[in-house]
């Protein structure tokens, strides 16, 4: 059974990094695009960050272009979310998702959730001021 499994989460103060890692298990995920999205308590789920399947192109939410960067090791079956800079507004559960190549037209398909079929369970953010 394919899996999806986040962590790296916890809490940090206002101006901290972390590094969030995806591991995926149960099958190959090397021809997927991967992304990252987040939910902050009461909003709805947003788009953080994703990456093609080759690495070779990456996307993000404008808001946190130049903090935050996606990055994947096929060999690993892993993706990587480096957060620098974290601001309190970024607390949130943030969620690994996969999305096979079928669901992706174009750059802007990795930034909808309905373009991944599997999903993590998600690992919280809590940022301090």
């Amino acid at each position: 059974q394919a899996q999806l499994v986040e962590s790296g989460g916890g809490l940090v103060q206002a101006g901290g990094s972390l590094r969030l890692s995806c591991a995926a298990s149960g099958r190959t995920f090397s021809s997927y695009g991967m992304g990252w999205f987040r939910r902050a308590p009461g909003k709805e789920r947003d788009f953080v960050a994703a990456i093609s399947w080759t690495g070779g192109n990456t996307y993000y939410a404008d808001s946190l272009k130049g903090r935050f960067t996606i990055s994947r090791d096929n060999a690993k079956n892993t993706v990587y979310l480096q957060m620098n800079s974290l601001k309190p507004e970024d607390t949130a559960v943030y969620y690994c998702a996969a999305a096979p190549t079928s669901r992706i037209h174009s750059g802007s398909s990795y930034y909808r959730g309905g373009s991944y079929d599997y999903w993590g369970q998600g690992t919280q953010v809590t940022v301090s001021s």
